[in-house]
């Protein structure tokens, strides 16, 4: 059965989710009752199905509450990013059209300013303490029926596009159309299978939850009737340490994580048994060949990486026996979608050329939220139900999948064509780089110039000849028309907190532009 409700019929007492640092603690049926007060005291707000709930959090056994209340009333979800400025959010949940705005009292500051920037809220709740003008959020499940009604229309997440180019973009699925206890979710009928989510699934979410895969995966183990160990942050060591404690058997990371675990001291990471880990899923940016290899190496073969968007136009899997044999490719298409590579011309580009990555769909499963421009640039000229995102990469004669950049950050410099990441793996795992951005730069001659920014790692100190080791390590690995003409440093790059770097901050810097 797909939601918490059945689970709570047969196991109770069982941890829907548990908090990896507090180790509070939020079984079935305690999820699926505030969940269904919840819902009834939305309905008795006057949401219908369709209406919008917007929700400001950090990483707290609520945020499933919430989710899975407008799951079963039939509502859209819109998670905001609270490390956006309060305009930022405030611009998300007026333009998604929330008519309640639910928020954890951690975020205080942020949610008041939030709800005076957006007039078109009606109600307010906060939870975990509160809020100034908010309503009591556990006096509101308090006063609300635990009933659950006859009639649980589905709703759905709309999130938000992490916006490294722009203002983000709500993503609107259409609703499903069926009552949340009917079988047919895709992200279960997906994910279930090719990753063995079960009842027995203790499953690690060190990630952000308002970001659309640890969302989306917590709802698939709530689905499944396994347990979700939630990091209230991300940290290399408690992670570790998480997956010891909690006997965790599934994870999901981003490569930053990876990177970050793999420079700790090889005494801390040898200090913690993950021996209990079935399967480390990783996704949300390409992960360097020699991240991947040396996770493998440490971990074993239990990394299960998938290449999608937040749009679900389509997706790609790749388990660690494929990857060994094809490394750095992201993996098959055919469960969600048949990839497409194409030219300037829009037509399919033979195997190993470099073009723009379409997935083509039945039909089009998606639209951006009040912008059909970019709705319709999604969409292939000659092929509506084929979609994009701006991915570059090429497919091999076995129709396996290898990323090379966005189209947004790819450099031309004297008209030939650069793709930064293959640079930054480079100089990824060097000991003395802790982070690093490779960008295009203006240049009078070349119309752009590489330009590499690195964070060093704790303690090291930037010195002429660490800048030539650096170089000289691209130029060993790269062709020379490929490598940086120059490496600056900085005390921190711009990323977001699922890891997306926010190339466009630093080349508005560059461009001598407001970040």
């Amino acid at each position: 059965m797909p939601y918490p409700g059945a689970i709570a019929a047969t196991t109770p007492d069982k941890p829907a989710v548990i908090m990896a640092g507090s180790g509070e603690t939020l079984t079935y049926a305690q999820l699926e009752e505030r969940s269904a007060r919840l819902a009834d005291h939305l309905r008795t707000l006057g949401l219908r199905t369709g209406d919008v709930v917007a929700l400001l959090t950090d990483n707290r056994p609520q945020a499933c509450e919430v989710y899975w209340a407008c799951q079963r009333a039939g509502l859209y979800v819109t998670a905001v990013n609270w490390h956006l400025t309060a305009g930022e959010a405030a611009y998300i949940v007026g333009d998604c059209g929330a008519r309640v705005l639910i928020a954890s009292a951690a975020l205080s500051d942020l949610a008041e300013q939030v709800r005076a920037a957006t007039p078109s809220l009606t109600d307010t709740l906060a939870f975990a303490g509160a809020i100034e003008g908010f309503g009591d959020y556990e006096a509101a499940l308090a006063a609300a029926d635990p009933t659950p009604p006859a009639e649980q229309p589905r709703g759905a997440d709309m999130l938000y596009s992490s916006g490294t180019t722009g203002r983000p973009k709500g993503i609107k699925p259409q609703l499903p159309g069926r009552d949340v206890s009917e079988p047919g979710d895709t992200y279960v009928a997906v994910f279930q299978p090719m990753y063995g989510f079960g009842a027995d699934t203790v499953y690690l979410s060190p990630a952000p939850i308002y970001h659309a895969a640890p969302l989306r995966f917590v709802g698939v183990i709530h689905s499944v009737g396994g347990t979700v160990v939630m990091m209230e942050s991300f940290d290399a060591e408690g992670a570790l340490a998480a997956i010891e404690r909690f006997r965790v058997t599934h994870s999901q990371w981003v490569p930053t994580m990876f990177v970050r675990m793999l420079k700790l001291p090889a005494d801390v990471r040898g200090r913690y048994d993950v021996s209990s880990l079935r399967v480390a899923i990783h996704a949300a940016a390409p992960c360097p060949v020699e991240v991947k290899q040396a996770m493998i190496d440490w971990w074993g073969p239990v990394l299960y990486e998938y290449y999608s968007a937040t749009e679900g136009i389509g997706i790609t899997f790749i388990d660690s026996r494929q990857w060994l044999a094809k490394p750095g490719s992201v993996g098959k298409d055919g469960v969600l979608g048949i990839a497409h590579v194409v030219g300037d011309d829009g037509r399919d580009l033979p195997p190993g050329e470099t073009g723009v990555i379409y997935f083509e769909r039945e039909e089009m499963s998606f639209s951006y939220l009040n912008d059909p421009g970019k709705t319709a640039a999604a969409q292939h000229p000659d092929h509506p139900n084929w979609a994009t995102v701006g991915d570059m990469g090429y497919l091999d004669e076995d129709h396996f999948l290898y990323l090379t950049d966005r189209q947004s950050h790819m450099i031309i410099s004297g008209g030939v064509n650069i793709y930064p990441r293959e640079i930054e793996d480079v100089l990824t795992l060097h000991p003395a780089v802790y982070d690093v951005a490779v960008i295009g730069v203006p240049d009078e001659e070349m119309g752009e110039r590489v330009q590499a920014v690195v964070q060093l790692a704790d303690g090291v100190a930037w010195t002429p000849q660490l800048e030539q080791e650096l170089l000289e390590l691209c130029r060993s690995r790269l062709a020379r028309f490929k490598c940086p003409r120059g490496i600056d440093v900085v005390d921190q790059l711009p990323r977001t907190p699922t890891g997306k770097l926010l190339k466009h901050v630093l080349r508005r810097r560059y461009a001598g532009q407001p970040a």
